[in-house]
């Protein structure tokens, strides 16, 4: 299995950080636990975002496998999906038509650059490093990217736009609600995923972060199996056993963005215990992405000496 980015795979371990205090969850009453993330995380699957369970969905792939799932060697998003603002098809399409020449496109993935909310949010490992006061969002692929977020507070009056926006968070009981907005437009490959779906200054993602039961968990895979080829043994370190019966980590997401889109839309990603250590990748490293170009790898003005 080939994934769109350079990058070479070595094994790593990763040290999970434990909180110096246990953390109270806001809103569900005095004293309540929060929910622990810690452990990495993966979802075996690829390239796009799960489909939610009703609603507005995201731009899925025209291009489709004898199985029936998205095929990841062709990326044509559906520029018909009627979320999508004429301009914002436009340039779906547009991208998709290079695709089918056979010709590969430059993504934040491919090209080592930071990869903007809620693009990042494909990635297959992740890991949640609770702490009193923020949460630490680690990254697998194809950089170890990582983001910040902070507990119990308001965004800025003023947002100045960043790679992967301002991001507060809080606890509702069970349920951790990450709320971004500010992500950076000015930059290269802005998209939103990997369909090369753009954005606007307006755009608003909150995510939703919560424990469910493998029970769940397995009719989330099965709705994922629709558009998204599984790749439960890759060669990562993240594979995942889809027989764990410890619950999953699921993640449901809602992107709002006035500039392109009609309306708000939902997705999501479902997270099993990974099997194997976390992986190392060295994406700057490797600039011979899978076109057979080199990739556009963030480079210095000048020397540093």
């Amino acid at each position: 299995m080939r994934f769109p980015f350079g990058g070479g795979i070595g094994a790593a371990i990763a040290t999970a950080a434990g909180a110096q205090e246990v953390p109270r969850a806001a809103g569900a009453g005095q004293g309540a636990p929060i929910p622990d993330f810690s452990g990495v995380w993966a979802h075996p699957s690829w390239p796009g975002f799960e489909p939610p369970p009703s609603g507005p969905g995201p731009v899925a792939n025209r291009s489709r496998r004898p199985q029936g799932w998205g095929n990841s060697n062709q990326l044509v998003g559906d520029y018909t999906n009627p979320i999508l603002k004429p301009q914002a098809a436009e340039i779906v399409k547009g991208y998709g038509d290079i695709s089918l020449r056979g010709v590969g496109y430059g993504t934040p993935a491919n090209q080592c650059w930071p990869q903007p909310v809620p693009y990042i949010l494909w990635t297959i490992g992740v890991q949640l490093l609770q702490q009193p006061d923020k949460i630490t969002i680690l990254y697998s692929n194809p950089d170890h990217e990582f983001r910040q977020v902070r507990l119990n507070e308001r965004h800025p009056a003023r947002v100045t736009p960043s790679w992967y926006g301002d991001s507060v968070g809080h606890y509702e009981g069970d349920t951790l609600v990450i709320d971004t907005i500010g992500v950076r437009t000015q930059r290269p490959f802005a998209m939103l995923d990997i369909y090369g779906t753009p954005y606007s200054e307006a755009l608003h993602v909150v995510e939703r972060y919560r424990l469910i039961d493998p029970e769940a968990a397995t009719e989330a895979w099965k709705r994922n199996l629709k558009e998204n080829q599984p790749i439960l043994n890759n060669d990562s370190g993240l594979s995942v056993d889809l027989n764990d019966k410890r619950r999953a980590l699921q993640l449901q997401f809602t992107v709002e963005d006035e500039g392109m889109f009609t309306m708000s839309w939902s997705a999501g990603m479902t997270y099993r215990r990974a099997v194997g250590n976390w992986p190392e990748y060295a994406c700057a490293e490797n600039i011979q992405w899978y076109s057979g170009k080199d990739a556009a790898v963030p480079r210095a003005d000048k020397p540093d000496f």
